[in-house]
């Protein structure tokens, strides 16, 4: 549950709002004149932010596989890639010929 309060209270009572914080692991709203202004966050939470901002995102990934699919089409000479059941197949009947030692 995150906490809500006024910039008078943050400032009064910051020990507090600190204690709170820490103990709950939520974060608290800052408020000036009605209006959201800052976040007081624990330092875990604000470490997976930091972290998170690192990764790519899904925009990049999205080109990435796009482009990985390209260069697999360029080494097939254009034929359409196998439907992935059609695929996933294949893999579970090598496995079972592996388990069942008939390779």
């Amino acid at each position: 549950m995150t906490r809500v309060v006024s910039a008078t209270q943050a400032r009064i009572h910051f020990g507090e709002l600190i204690r709170w914080v820490t103990e709950t692991q939520q974060p608290a709203i800052v408020e000036r004149d009605g209006q959201p202004c800052v976040v007081v966050l624990p330092v875990e939470v604000y470490r997976r932010l930091q972290e998170a901002q690192g990764r790519p995102q899904w925009q990049e990934v999205l080109n990435q596989v796009r482009e990985f699919r390209a260069q697999l089409q360029a080494q097939r000479s254009g034929q359409p890639l196998p439907p992935p059941e059609e695929v996933i197949w294949e893999i579970r009947e090598e496995r079972d010929a592996e388990l069942t030692g008939l390779r």
